[in-house]
Formats: C-alpha cells, sequence, structure tokens
C-alpha cells in the first residue's frame, strides 16, 4: 500500500495553500511594483488576477478572421493525423536518431527524406527548422565567403520579421550581384553576370506581394539552363498542384524537374503542416547542406518532425490531402459548407447573415480573394473595439475582424467542431 501510495501522481501536484502563496505573493509583487514606479495598480478583483495568473500564455484561439494561414494565430492548424503523431511521439521516447533495424545511430532526416523524394522528384531532401533558415543554410552551402550569388532585383524581398534577400546573402558570407530592374529581368541579364566566382543563381518568390503591369522574369528552366547553381526559394510549398486555389504559386515539382540544385519551401503555410523548412534537389547540393556546420544549428526537431511525417502522409493521395490537411479544405471548403457554418454561427449568437472576402495569409497568394457568407455582430454601446477586446479575452479566446463599426466572423476558418465553442463564447462576451 505504501509505494502504490507513493506512486500516485497526484501526489506531485503542489498543495492549494502552496499553490496559493505563489500566485498572491506574484500577484502582490507586481502590484507593489507598479506602486514604486508610481503607477496605479491593477483595479480588477485578486482571485481574477490569480485565474489568469495560472492560464498557460499560449493556448488554443479560434480562429474566425477568415485569414487561412494566419501567421499572428500560428499559421497552419494541423491535421488530425499529424496531431495524433505529435501526440504519440511527445509521450515518451522515440527512435529519432536510432535505426531500429540494426539498433545503430540513424539520421533525424530519414523520417522525411524518403517521402519529400517521392512527392517532389528530387534526388535528396533535407528539414530544418523554417524556410528562412533552408534558404539561408543553401546560400551559406553553395556560395560561401568570397563566392557570388546573383540575384534579380525584382527579388530583393523582405519577407515578415525583417527577412531580407540581401542579409540572407550577405550573413552567409556571399557577395550579392544584382541583375536586372525592379520589373524586368530576362536570362541574358543572368548570363552576362556569370564569371569565375559565381558561386550560384538565388531566385526568391514574391511570397507576400506581386509586381504587375510591364513586368518580365527569366523561368526556373531558363536558370536551370546557365551552366551554375541554382537556388530556388519557392516560399510556400505548394504541393497539391490539382487546387486552383494554389495557381498562382510556384509548384515544388516544377523547379526540381527543371534541374534546381537545391528547392527552399516551407512546410506550413500552404503546405499545411508544422512550422518547418524544406530542401529537396541534387544529391551534392543537398549532402552540402548536411555537412555545412548550420545545420545542426537549424535542425528540426522531434515534434514537428512527427507532424511533417503525418502530413506528407496525406499528399500521398491527393484527394486525402485536400480532405484531411486543414488549410487545404479551407481554401477549398464548398460554399454550401460555408452556408451551413454561417447559418448555425448567426443563429447561435444573433448575428446577421452577409458575405466577406477572406484571403489565403502567411505571405502567400497575396492576391487571392476567397468570397463567402460571414456573420456580423452589432457591437452595442461598447462599440466594435470593446467587443472585439472581449470576445479575445474569452475562453477559448475568439479572433474576428472589424469591418464598418461591427465584429465580423468568417466561418471559413472555424471547424464545425468549433462552432458550439466560438456562439458560447460569443454569448459569454456580450454578456452584460
Amino acid at each position: 500500500m505504501s509505494d502504490a501510495h507513493d506512486a500516485d501522481p497526484r501526489r506531485a501536484l503542489p498543495s492549494v495553500d502552496r499553490l496559493a502563496t505563489a500566485v498572491a505573493r506574484a500577484e502582490l509583487a507586481e502590484r507593489r511594483a507598479a506602486l514604486h514606479d508610481g503607477g496605479a495598480p491593477p483595479q480588477d478583483d485578486l482571485v481574477a488576477a490569480a485565474r489568469r495568473r495560472l492560464r498557460p500564455s499560449l493556448r488554443r484561439v479560434l480562429n474566425a478572421t477568415g485569414v487561412v494561414v494566419h501567421t499572428n494565430l500560428g499559421r497552419a492548424p494541423l491535421s488530425t493525423a499529424a496531431q495524433a503523431a505529435v501526440a504519440d511521439v511527445a509521450a515518451g521516447y522515440s527512435n529519432l536518431e536510432l535505426d531500429l533495424a540494426d539498433g545503430r545511430r540513424g539520421s533525424r532526416q530519414d523520417h522525411v527524406a524518403a517521402l519529400l523524394r517521392e512527392l517532389t522528384g528530387a534526388e535528396a531532401a533535407l528539414a530544418v527548422n523554417n524556410c528562412a533558415a533552408a534558404t539561408l543554410l543553401a546560400v551559406a552551402a553553395l556560395a560561401g565567403p568570397d563566392r557570388e550569388v546573383i540575384v534579380s532585383r525584382g527579388q530583393l524581398i523582405e519577407i515578415g520579421g525583417s527577412f531580407r534577400i540581401p542579409e540572407v546573402v550577405a550573413q552567409a558570407g556571399a557577395r550579392l550581384v544584382e541583375v536586372g530592374t525592379t520589373n524586368r529581368t530576362r536570362v541574358d541579364d543572368y548570363r552576362r553576370a556569370i564569371g569565375e566566382r559565381t558561386a550560384a543563381v538565388l531566385r526568391a518568390h514574391q511570397s507576400n506581394f506581386r509586381t504587375v503591369g510591364f513586368v518580365e522574369e527569366a523561368a526556373i528552366e531558363e536558370l536551370c539552363n546557365l551552366g551554375v547553381a541554382v537556388i530556388d526559394d519557392v516560399g510556400s510549398g505548394a504541393l497539391a498542384e490539382d487546387l486552383p486555389q494554389l495557381a498562382g504559386e510556384p509548384p515544388v515539382r516544377r523547379s526540381v524537374r527543371a534541374g534546381a540544385d537545391l528547392v527552399a519551401f516551407s512546410a506550413d503555410k500552404l503546405l499545411g503542416g508544422p512550422q518547418a523548412g524544406l530542401l529537396v534537389g541534387r544529391h551534392e547540393a543537398i549532402d552540402r547542406c548536411a555537412r555545412h556546420p548550420l545545420a545542426r544549428a537549424l535542425r528540426i526537431d522531434k515534434l514537428s518532425l512527427a507532424a511533417l511525417e503525418a502530413t506528407l502522409q496525406l499528399y500521398r493521395d491527393p484527394e486525402l490531402a485536400r480532405r484531411e490537411v486543414p488549410v487545404l479544405a479551407m481554401l477549398d471548403a464548398p460554399p454550401e459548407v460555408l452556408e451551413r457554418r454561417a447559418r448555425r454561427l448567426a443563429e447561435g449568437v444573433g448575428g446577421e447573415l452577409g458575405t466577406a472576402v477572406a484571403r489565403a495569409g502567411g505571405g502567400a497568394l497575396p492576391l487571392l480573394e476567397l468570397d463567402g457568407p460571414a456573420v456580423a455582430l452589432d457591437p452595442g454601446p461598447g462599440g466594435a473595439d470593446a467587443l472585439a477586446a472581449a470576445l479575445r479575452g474569452g475562453d477559448p479566446p475568439v479572433v474576428g475582424r472589424i469591418r464598418a463599426g461591427r465584429v465580423i466572423l468568417d466561418p471559413r476558418t472555424l471547424a464545425d467542431d468549433e462552432l458550439d465553442a466560438a456562439i458560447a463564447a460569443v454569448r459569454a462576451a456580450r454578456r452584460p
């Protein structure tokens, strides 16, 4: 009985007295600090403040913005299969770097490399922690100190978080050679710039904007015929080539077929998996990346690997991927499904049915507009900002958007099993 009593996991939990004392001390210390600094302490109830302090900082949010890949909300939600894979690996130990067949040390890349080769047609593959890391590693491995990397002036882009192509090239130790103009760069511009110190041509996709009108750029096939290494950062990872909504994104397989030495893309965004950066391409180029000192600093973790493998498995069946990968399902949601969700939401919260334009988000497909139904909430005397704040402060938080003085809830980014929770949260936020 003594052993069983000692093994009870409940004994590891802090006592109510100790927990209450710790929270109270932290809350009182914060209020004393506010007074010491000349400010006014919070006027809310101590018990309510203590509850907030005990609540996890990172938690699930209901996305009613209509932005499918919402960067501030964690980008792509994971499929059921990916969630299960993460939970399974997180529950204990795993064969992350162990070959179960012979008992020797293995590579974490083995869990996804074969799938990536199969799905893209590439000779080899490597996964790192995000696409920015993949591009940095690619340039560092193929160029390095005192070598030149040629980039079109129209592709000297900045993506979120001050990720700028010129600075990436500089951090890799290479020298940037700009060619062409902002709106027009031809293959001859690249050809004239190639010299003895040229290490690679870097093509960077304009992920979060588009140049339209009097524009021209060299096709990936033309670049791959220049006789130098080509690094192609295609951005958002469009593997579902049969999905019409993704037609504005460069397909990964096209770059591989063209002969690019390295193709970099995201595992989240339009691929719909966890945050990760993927490199596919030629054996020799991938091997140089894998052996580079940066590879360890940028390596992917076991939970992301588990989610990535499960996501890639779904892409073996394109129809299954369109149904099970949430990003693809949201982008391709049938009108009747959206109408049904919108009606249920409107009836549950007393909102008004209308229309709205959803977006892909996440620095992908910036020109794509997804028309569909939406629910408008009358904010009441406090105004739309107050209602939006109350929704964000709920449990679970609901994030919508404000338009013409009303809070708009877009059902495209709310799953069917989230509707009841969203309705309850809206009702609670509007309660006097």
